[in-house]
């Protein structure tokens, strides 16, 4: 993870995959790629996880909407898709045990008919999981275990149906699959932009051009075979290869809003709401002590726009969520909140025109046949191991390379020798309050102490960012010396989330964050002024867009 060096390594190498997007699907294929022996380089425009795969609901699932769907239309694509999702959720959750972990989910009705309908499609759910994960049953509660569960909810309900999926943190995940990769020898960069393909006289790619995000400098990617994994951006990079391909990504827009924990009231419990006015599924999901709600569903026609949470959003998701409290949640409550984009693969041209969420959130590998170029097309996060196995599959059929996919018991960066009792040893070896050991082990895992030892050399990097919040100043050191961040929504976002926590601590944040940042990556004063200008612009007007009528 020295980006130094690896710009260096664009100069010197030639690569047998050069894949471009740093999500998860990208980082996926980047760690696959690398244990079958490939010499691997994977770039990002922007940061890793910067777009679709740190905007998700932090669900590690199957689908339960999928299966309604399958049995309702008699879908044997929403069945696999189920399935699918369901046999990679036990992967997710043992290959990095400090990121992921098993959440209870409960679903009201007001009915027992309608608890009735539940139980047996969370039942059948429970039949399409794997045993390997060993995760609760499914059952039917009383209303007052409900209520006792989630002490937020109604009175006005009949009962509940309990079920068990997965939840993770998106951005960390994605990122120790990158660090994973740069273990096994990957090359990774972030910050780095794709501006143009070289090709032949046939129109085949022979290697790439891009531009150094962070300096300026353009640069030359040579490899023997390019593979597209940017998500909702996938078009744009197709057609940069090959303008005559029709687009085959319908973009869907989703938001999701940050209340206080105590609106349910249970930090290890979700609120599952099966039907909205108009069919979508909503969850109010407790995450990093607050309570993340949604998602929307909404076609957004400009993938290369990042999204953001509008006041009309707000008010829907408040209004879905009403019903099913004791108190209603007021939208001043909101703290923060983001948009993100699916990418969904529309079945046919003619069905572009459907609702997204009708969509099958499937996902496929295509090589152009002109510019030889490969794309991994659709998908979602819980199955983006599946994704890259069957992409990484079609690469090394294409180099004529036969190596087999190993990530399936593959511990991730922070999982190898990872305890639950690493939290007690940094209380214990570094006097670190709780939550803040508690909240080292969650997102570094065993690298939790290399973070904490940062203090024995400088005493003050103990100290928070923010009173209310576990975050601490050695996180900013290491996140720059280990985890590549290089700008201040590197790390405010993505490498702690105080981004999507709470948007005015974030900018309370700000100056400590900058002069950490800047002491470590040399910024000049004109350079750190225009970093803190920039982010506090953008935060800025993340919370107009949610609070005012004018975004509307």
């Amino acid at each position: 993870m020295d980006r130094n060096r690896s710009l260096q390594l664009l100069d010197l190498e030639e690569f047998d995959l050069c894949i471009i997007g740093g999500g998860a699907s990208g980082a996926g294929c980047a760690l696959d790629a690398a244990l079958r022996g490939l010499k691997v380089v994977l770039i990002e425009k922007t940061d890793f996880a910067a777009g679709t795969s740190s905007k998700s609901t932090k669900l590690i699932h199957g689908g339960v909407r999928y299966l309604e769907q399958a049995f309702k239309n008699f879908d044997f694509g929403q069945l696999r898709q189920v399935r699918h999702g369901l046999e990679e959720r036990h992967t997710l959750l043992s290959n990095a045990p400090h990121l992921a972990r098993p959440l209870a989910l409960v679903t009201p009705v007001f009915s027992w008919l309608e608890g009735l309908y539940y139980r047996i499609g969370l039942w059948l759910y429970d039949q399409f999981a794997t045993g390997a994960d060993q995760l609760p049953s499914s059952r039917w509660l009383r209303k007052t275990e409900a209520r006792t569960l989630l002490p937020g909810l109604t009175d006005r309900l009949h009962s509940a149906v309990l079920y068990y999926d997965g939840q993770l943190d998106d951005a960390r995940y994605c990122l120790a699959l990158v660090q994973s990769a740069a273990l096994e020898g990957a090359t990774i960069l972030n910050h780095l932009e794709i501006t143009g393909f070289d090709k032949d006289e046939q129109g085949r790619i022979q290697t790439a051009q891009a531009r150094d995000g962070l300096s300026g400098k353009a640069c030359v990617i040579r490899a023997r075979v390019f593979l597209n994994c940017t998500g909702p951006q996938a078009d744009i990079v197709r057609q940069m290869a090959n303008p005559a391909l029709e687009p085959v990504i319908s973009p869907s827009k989703g938001v999701h809003a940050m209340l206080p924990l105590a609106v349910l009231g249970n930090p290890d419990t979700a609120l599952l709401i099966p039907k909205t006015a108009d069919g979508r599924v909503v969850f109010a999901v407790p995450f990093q002590d607050k309570l993340l709600v949604g998602t929307t569903d909404e076609h957004y026609p400009h993938p290369e726009q990042e999204p953001s949470l509008l006041a009309t959003e707000v008010r829907f998701l408040q209004d879905t969520l009403k019903p099913y409290l004791q108190e209603p949640a007021d939208t001043q409550q909101v703290t923060a909140g983001f948009g993100g984009l699916r990418p969904l693969l529309a079945p046919k041209r003619s069905a572009r025109q459907k609702a997204t969420k009708k969509l099958v959130r499937d996902h496929e590998v295509e090589q152009d046949p002109t510019s030889g170029l490969f794309s991994l097309l659709g998908g979602k996060w819980t199955t983006y191991r599946l994704m890259a196995c069957d992409a990484i599959d079609a690469v090394c059929k294409s180099l004529g390379v036969r190596a087999e996919c190993s990530t399936r018991d593959h511990s991730l960066a922070g999982a190898n020798d990872f305890s639950p009792v690493v939290s007690t040893v940094l209380q214990q070896d570094y006097h670190l309050p709780a939550d803040i050991a508690q909240h080292l082990a969650a997102n570094y895992g065993s690298a939790a102490t290399q973070v904490a030892a940062l203090l024995q050399h400088d005493p003050k990097l103990g100290a928070r960012l923010a009173p209310a919040y576990p975050f601490i100043r050695a996180e900013v050191v290491y996140a720059v010396q280990q985890e590549m961040a290089c700008t201040l929504r590197d790390f405010l976002a993505r490498r702690i989330r105080l981004e999507i926590l709470d948007w005015e601590v974030a900018l309370q944040a700000i100056p400590v964050v900058a002069d950490l940042m800047g002491a470590e990556l040399n910024w000049s004063a004109a350079e750190k002024e225009r970093q803190v200008r920039q982010y506090h612009q953008l935060i800025t007007e993340f919370i107009a867009r949610a609070r005012t009528r004018q975004a509307e």
